[in-house]
């Protein structure tokens, strides 16, 4: 992972000392998980300068790595997560009076790394040492459009509906609350457990039946169902857990092209914010 310093804007007024001014920069690993994952930074930080020197070079990029093989989780993710804090020091010149040195730390970010084998970079290129990749701990969100001409208006508009009105949905259920829209109930995705998917996919079915029949299929449909078979939160949640809600999911025949075109942008998704398969990685759908 790179993190890009970048100092700008600095103005001099006046007859002043700011030319002897140093300013430090460094970045920090707080704290790592596993415990035992060394991290690798590369030497560009830390680096103190003067603020004329700064000035004339201003851009700085610090490199953070984890070799694989230090991490956990199942299916052989490889899992470590970290905390990077920037650090900006300041030194008054000799002579100048006041709190001296004086550290900032501006801000923190979550890094994590894997080397999952259903995400990209799984074999490094052929390279065991280089395989895996970065990505930062936050709730990533997937958009849909539900914009007329979009390839997955159907998909979209059924989602939105799942959303804003979920008692109209199929199947019925008066309690009805589909996650997926807000952090509070987010969505997780399942992979490993290829059982659990296909359970999914086969309980969506057996609903777009019941409720439009066998030939719901006419014209090149195909059954969508949200939340999405390839997460925790499919159609067959609450037979795998007793805490989730029956028929808490809604189905729709839908247009096959469209009902691709959206699992595309949802594989695509995946694999660009790398989602590792369990309860531990959220993320929510966003309708435009």
């Amino acid at each position: 992972m790179f993190f890009d310093y970048d100092l700008t804007d600095f103005v001099s007024v006046g007859t002043t000392g700011a030319d002897g001014m140093r300013i430090g920069l460094k970045g920090v690993i707080v704290q790592n998980w596993p415990a035992a994952a060394r991290p690798v930074l590369s030497n560009t930080l830390p680096v103190t300068k003067t603020l004329p020197q700064m000035k004339a070079s201003p851009h700085y990029t610090h490199t953070l790595r984890y070799a694989p093989g230090q991490g956990s989780g199942a299916g052989a993710a490889d899992l470590i997560a970290a905390v990077y804090q920037p650090e900006i020091e300041s030194t008054m010149p000799p002579g100048w009076v006041g709190a001296s040195p004086v550290t900032g730390k501006p801000f923190m970010f979550a890094p994590r790394w894997d080397a999952a084998s259903y995400l990209r970079n799984s074999t490094g290129g052929g390279n065991p040492a280089n395989k895996g990749g970065a990505a930062f701990s936050v709730v990533a969100t997937l958009g849909y459009s539900s914009k007329a001409g979009a390839p997955e208006k159907a998909v979209a508009d059924h989602i939105k509906q799942a959303f804003t009105n979920p008692t109209t949905t199929k199947p019925l259920n008066a309690h009805k609350n589909v996650p997926g829209d807000n952090l509070n109930g987010p969505l997780h995705r399942l992979f490993l457990d290829k059982r659990r998917r296909d359970r999914n996919r086969a309980v969506a079915v057996r609903e777009c039946t019941r409720y439009w029949g066998a030939n719901y299929t006419a014209g090149g449909k195909e059954c969508d169902e949200f939340p999405f078979a390839t997460t925790y939160e499919g159609s067959a949640a609450s037979e795998f857990d007793v805490h989730v809600e029956k028929n808490n999911f809604s189905v729709l025949p839908v247009p096959g092209a469209q009902n691709g075109a959206a699992g595309n942008l949802l594989s695509g998704f995946y694999n660009a914010n790398r989602i590792i398969d369990g309860l531990e990685d959220g993320f929510i759908v966003k309708i435009n």
